[in-house]
C-alpha cells in the first residue's frame, strides 16, 4: 500500500497523519479515498475545514513519516517538523520536503461501522517537486514513494518497471 502522510488544520494548527489507506477514487471529476481510524487528531481538522492534504514522501523521509504515525498531534506539535505551504483552498497544510502534494475537499465522510471513517475527497490542486517530474509527469523513480505491507508492518521501496498498463497483456493466450 502506498504510504502518505495526510495533513489538516486542527483548531488552526497544521497537524499531520501517516496512512496507509489511500486510492484512487475516481478519475472524472479527481478524486481519492483514506481510510482513517477515528481516534486520530488529524480527523478533527478535516471534520472542522472539511478539506485536507495528502503529501507523497519520499524514502529519505521514512523514519520522520513512521514517527509522525504513531506519535498523536493532541501531544506533539508536528508543524513544527516541516516546511509548511498552503495552496487555493487555505486550509489544508501540505509538506514543502514532499515530492507530491495534493489538496483535496472532502466530498463525503463514510461509516461503516467499524473503527475507521473512509473519507472521498475532491483534488483541487496538485503540487510536485520538479525534480521528480520527467516530461512534466511525476516519475515514480524520482519520487521514491514508501509502500508499506500489512501483515508483516514493513515499508519498501518500488521496484523495477515490468510492462506497459494496457499494453502487455494483448496477445495473451490463456
Amino acid at each position: 500500500m502506498p504510504v502518505v502522510i495526510v495533513g489538516a488544520n486542527v483548531e488552526g494548527k497544521a497537524n499531520f497523519n501517516t496512512i496507509a489507506y489511500c486510492g484512487v477514487a475516481q478519475s472524472q471529476p479527481p478524486m481519492l479515498s483514506i481510510s482513517m481510524d477515528k481516534k486520530r487528531h488529524t480527523r478533527k481538522g478535516i471534520l472542522e475545514n472539511k478539506t485536507f492534504s495528502v503529501n507523497i514522501p519520499s524514502e529519505s523521509m521514512t523514519k520522520v513519516t513512521d514517527f509522525i504515525g504513531i506519535t498523536s498531534g493532541a501531544l506533539i506539535d508536528k508543524s513544527k517538523l516541516f516546511e509548511i505551504f498552503y495552496g487555493c483552498l487555505k486550509t489544508a497544510p501540505m509538506i514543502e520536503e514532499c515530492p507530491i502534494n495534493i489538496e483535496c475537499s472532502v466530498v463525503t465522510i463514510l461509516d461503516f461501522g467499524g473503527k475507521n471513517d473512509l473519507i472521498v475527497g475532491k483534488i483541487e490542486e496538485t503540487y510536485s517537486d520538479e525534480r521528480c517530474l520527467s516530461n512534466d509527469i511525476p516519475d515514480i523513480k524520482k519520487v521514491n514513494p514508501i509502500v508499506f505491507t500489512r501483515f508483516d508492518h514493513k515499508y519498501w521501496r518500488v521496484g523495477e518497471y515490468i510492462g506497459q498498463a494496457y499494453k502487455i497483456g494483448e496477445h495473451y493466450q490463456g
